[in-house]
């Protein structure tokens, strides 16, 4: 394994524990739309921490994710309805960013962070056993 790359992946995954530390302080002020955010923001910077071990990038999200589902969801090395959560996921944050109607519900910000969770903790799981 290339050690720059681990380093670079490992320093992604701690923006995204950042990230959904944040998600989470901006839960408990009830401040929904922005909670959704950051939730999905730090799935999008878990997923580029896989990403990053093997010096992959795009400039747009929708790419990210596209590869990601390809290489990782579709060949199960992360589980298939990871895959579904981070579609929501990512529709929700549009929804809370760009629809100027949307209600951003107490129920659905919960399971984005969980989802966030989730992903952080495989992510992690996946960084360690390639170490091994």
């Amino acid at each position: 394994m290339d050690n720059k790359a681990m380093e670079f992946s490992k320093y992604r995954l701690e923006r995204a524990k950042e990230t959904l530390k944040t998600a989470k302080v901006i839960f408990d002020i009830k401040d929904y739309k922005s909670a959704n955010n950051r939730a999905y923001y730090a799935i999008f910077y878990a997923i580029r921490a896989v990403l990053a071990l093997e010096r992959k990038d795009f400039k747009r999200h929708k790419d990210v994710i596209a590869y990601f589902n390809k290489n990782y969801i579709n060949t199960e090395i992360f589980p298939r309805k990871l895959g579904h959560k981070i579609s929501l996921a990512q529709s929700i944050r549009e929804d809370s960013d760009y629809d100027d109607k949307y209600v951003a519900s107490e129920e659905k910000t919960q399971t984005q962070i969980k989802t966030a969770e989730e992903l952080i903790n495989k992510v992690e799981e996946y960084i360690e056993n390639l170490e091994k």
